[in-house]
């Protein structure tokens, strides 16, 4: 009776064991299928896509912020002085050459 007993736990151990492989490689086989990598492929890209999104929409929004402080510290933004208006209504014109009243005469 003894004999019987371990006989039947060894061979129920042994069906529980070998089942349990049998799905592991079922699951490994469909993984490795083509069909399976394609489908890891696709839900990788589309993982890369949205991280790649979601940093260059952070990447803008640094950069604004940046931009914005370095506009405050230059002081782009200020508005310029108005142009004070000439004094009289005559303009003064540089000369190009200068007379020189001299003795001699040069």
């Amino acid at each position: 009776m003894k004999r019987l007993f371990w006989l039947s736990v060894g061979a129920g151990a042994g069906v529980y064991a070998s089942h349990r492989v049998k799905r592991r490689v079922e699951r490994l086989a469909r993984e490795w299928s083509p069909e399976g990598v394609a489908v890891r492929a696709v839900h990788a890209g589309q993982g890369a896509g949205r991280r790649l999104r979601d940093f260059a929409a952070e990447v803008r929004a640094e950069s604004a912020a940046r931009e914005e402080e370095l506009r405050e510290a230059v002081g782009l933004d200020q508005t310029l002085p108005e142009p004070e208006e000439p004094r009289g209504s005559r303009r003064v014109l540089r000369a190009r050459y200068t007379i020189v009243n001299d003795k001699d005469g040069h």
